[in-house]
């Protein structure tokens, strides 16, 4: 099939379509828009020891995906319900040292005996079948990534394999979408056919077919819409013509609200998990056991603070917004102490994401600036989704001092 790349127009450039996090949008007024992440690719873990080897890797509780289908999901192969599915995972892989190395966006697809079979009519594949594990996963460091697991495989019974011709990722966000759907997965793509209604993913999937894909609730935060793996010669259910744009609005959502992803928003080696909000996003368990790097994060989690972490900025000049002004890696200082604050690790147009020190980034005497660049302000934005202990720890840790 082919597929129409259309990119929404907007009145203004990408980079200054956007205000305060909590203003009103032109994806407000778009309404719900879709992606495809040409910066995500798609591997497939399978074998029996694919949980066992990823559990023992990432930061997130795998086992959920070994475990028998709960009573809440559908589990009966019928045209007329959902099929069963579980709901994907967010997880980081981290260095001996606990420094992030690369994220995963972890899916099962439905289970071989919540299907039916090709003629609809009985039951569906063995369902001693071995497990399969799709992840999304940073493009730029696929091949190295691969050799990454390859490396931790040594005798684990599990299969990993480069899906990236065969598969994309999308992401649906914008709009009030996150506001009006409080489904796991997105109610009118997961189901098979309601009343005279039927999807043909959904329907595919139920009789065991290649296009049993669909939404779901993106597993870091609500806001950030839905997320999915789809066929790469296919669009996916709920895409409209004029509703697919360009993955650039993609990461400015995700800089408006806060959230960096991949290796290069990340910095692979270098980055503190928890300073980053992985915690916040649903990553990291603290009751799964051992994995690599889990004392360094098990130590800063219960040691309860941390005076850093990743924030959505805001560059301005004293004539307007700074645009292509900034650069990642730039060092943010107060004018004032001449003392540095935090470090820009993204930037798009007059907006970023940096790590900066909180007892600073919010004492609301606006003398933020750039290293070598005073002419530029820095505004710090605190996101909606944040809780309010955050923004309490450092102020605990002055007072304890």
């Amino acid at each position: 099939m082919h597929r129409f790349k259309l990119s929404l127009r907007f009145p203004k450039s990408i980079s200054s379509s956007y205000r305060a996090i909590h203003d009103k949008t032109q994806f407000d007024n778009a309404g719900p828009v879709a992606s495809v992440l040409k910066s995500r690719a798609v591997v497939r873990f399978r074998g029996p020891d694919t949980v066992k080897f990823l559990q023992g890797l990432l930061t997130n509780d795998v086992r959920r995906f070994g475990e028998a289908v709960g009573e809440n999901t559908s589990t009966l192969a019928t045209p007329n319900l959902p099929f069963a599915s579980e709901a994907p995972m967010y997880a980081a892989l981290l260095t001996p040292q606990g420094r992030f190395l690369y994220d995963f966006f972890l899916y099962a697809p439905p289970r071989p005996d919540t299907k039916l079979d090709k003629t609809g009519s009985g039951p569906g594949p063995d369902p001693d079948e071995a497990l399969e594990l799709f992840a999304d996963v940073d493009a730029s460091v696929l091949d190295e990534l691969l050799s990454t697991l390859k490396k931790y495989r040594l005798r684990s019974k599990v299969d990993i394999e480069n899906m990236a011709e065969e598969l994309y990722c999308w992401q649906r966000f914008g709009g009030n979408l996150s506001e009006k759907s409080f489904s796991v997965e997105e109610p009118e793509a997961a189901g098979v056919g309601w009343g005279a209604g039927v999807d043909p993913a959904g329907m595919s999937a139920s009789h065991g077919g290649p296009l049993g894909w669909q939404w779901f609730k993106d597993p870091r935060l609500d806001c950030l819409g839905f997320r999915g793996i789809f066929p790469s010669n296919t669009t996916p259910p709920l895409v409209e013509a004029d509703k697919e744009t360009d993955e650039q609005n993609y990461l400015l959502w995700r800089i408006e609200n806060g959230v960096a992803e991949g290796s290069a928003e990340i910095p692979k080696g270098e980055a503190i998990p928890l300073e980053y909000n992985l915690v916040g996003l649903n990553a990291i368990s603290f009751d799964k056991g051992c994995y690599v790097g889990q004392e360094l994060v098990a130590r800063t989690h219960h040691r309860g603070v941390i005076r850093k972490r990743l924030l959505p900025l805001r560059f301005v000049k004293d004539s307007g917004e700074a645009e292509q002004k900034v650069s990642p890696g730039s060092e943010v200082i107060d004018s004032v102490s001449e003392k540095k604050v935090g470090t820009i690790t993204t930037q798009l147009g007059c907006r970023g994401l940096g790590v900066l020190r909180l007892d600073k980034a919010f004492k609301g005497s606006n003398t933020l600036t750039i290293q070598g660049q005073k002419d530029i302000k820095v505004e710090a934005i605190r996101p909606h989704w944040w809780p309010a202990e955050w923004l309490q720890e450092p102020q605990h840790q002055s007072a304890v001092v």
